[in-house]
């Protein structure tokens, strides 16, 4: 069955992953990282797509952005994807998929869930028991958000601004979001939303949506292969 468009609302934020193909590893060098924000920056601008938060994984990528365009993000990751896999296959001599298929996307209510995805973006690395604090880890916008320290990627959502009158007040304060961890709960229901690319919020957000775009969102009748174990049992998840 085709696949539904992805779904893009004005002023809308959208957290985003990427995997490697079979969750293999796309990255392998600290110059691989930074080939790969390069990249992101150059494809952000030109598409005018805002970058608020990141991580890149050994095998995985997570963003929080807004585009301006319904098909800004997707430009710009089909943009970042070609460049960063011919960047791959020439330094490693390497041929053959890099990354899983499309990415996912999930739109953010900014009201109720954005400074907790901003939080489970930048934690990726804790929870993956790489880091013990998410600002020893050094591919993330967390040294930007939460410690100062300049990444020429990263747009400052309103939210965020909204933290503080000064910079200082701003990091001390998101600092603060950190203190205790996410709930479990919470990140379950940010992982399902992604996968499934629902939206993460309210239901309140989510009838705005669906008034607003005239279709159902959060649809687990829609797309894949009825037959399949995998998708009745993906269709019965509460």
């Amino acid at each position: 069955m085709a696949r539904k468009p992805r779904l893009y609302v004005e002023g809308c934020a959208q957290h985003i992953v990427q995997r490697g193909n079979n969750r293999y590893a796309c990255f392998y060098a600290d110059a691989d990282y930074a080939f790969y924000l390069q990249q992101l920056k150059g494809a952000s601008e030109k598409y005018n797509v805002d970058v608020y938060a990141f991580v890149l994984m050994t095998n995985h990528v997570h963003l929080l952005v807004t585009p301006s365009c319904e098909f800004g993000v997707s430009r710009m990751m089909q943009s970042v994807g070609r460049n960063y896999v011919r960047y791959i296959n020439v330094t490693y001599q390497q041929t053959g998929t890099l990354w899983e298929g499309r990415f996912k996307s999930s739109i953010v209510d900014s009201e109720n869930y954005l400074l907790t995805v901003y939080r489970y973006i930048e934690l990726n690395p804790v929870r993956a028991n790489m880091v013990r604090l998410p600002g020893e880890y050094a591919w993330s916008s967390y040294r930007h958000n939460a410690m100062g320290i300049h990444i020429a990627l990263i747009n400052e959502h309103e939210n965020y601004l909204k933290l503080g009158d000064t910079e200082s007040s701003r990091l001390v304060n998101y600092r603060s979001l950190f203190d205790s961890e996410i709930a479990k709960n919470s990140v379950d229901e940010i992982r399902k939303c992604l996968n499934k690319e629902w939206i993460i919020g309210s239901e309140k957000f989510k009838r705005q949506i669906e008034s607003a775009k005239g279709r159902k969102v959060n649809d687990v009748n829609w797309g894949g292969d009825r037959k399949s174990k995998q998708f009745k049992s993906s269709a019965l998840t509460p």
